[in-house]
């Protein structure tokens, strides 16, 4: 291939809200947040350092009986959204801007536990029920 010569009618695909491959024995709930695992599959939030933060789960999606892929979860990028905080290691208004880290499907942390979470995203709020992260 080479750089363009002429115009080009390059695809477009909307990206913020995306259908994924479930991981195997997987469910995920609806307004769960939802991480790509090592492999590429959507898997539900949990502690582990191999997961990328995707988004929130428009749906649930039970893949509990299937196969890698077996079926997809609709889910919502490009937002910020209201994760609970982690009380024993909680997200404070010093955080602004900072990442913050995942814990379970629907809870943030401060640190990333001693290297054992992987990164939710940029803090950009924190309130009393909770933490917005873009």
């Amino acid at each position: 291939m080479s750089a363009l010569a002429a115009d080009r009618n390059t695809p477009l695909k909307d990206g913020e809200l995306i259908a994924v491959p479930v991981a195997a024995a997987a469910k995920i709930f609806a307004g769960a947040l939802v991480a790509a695992s090592a492999t590429g599959f959507a898997t539900p939030g949990a502690t582990a350092t191999t997961l990328t933060y995707l988004g929130r789960a428009e749906a649930m999606a039970d893949n509990t009986a299937g196969a890698n892929g077996a079926i997809s979860v609709q889910v919502r990028r490009k937002k910020a959204f209201k994760w609970a905080n982690l009380g024993a290691d909680l997200v404070v208004q010093a955080d602004l801007g900072k990442n913050c880290y995942i814990v379970d499907d629907q809870t943030v942390a401060k640190t990333n536990g001693g290297s054992t979470r992987s990164v939710a995203g940029k803090v950009l709020g924190v309130e009393s029920d909770g933490v917005w992260v873009e």
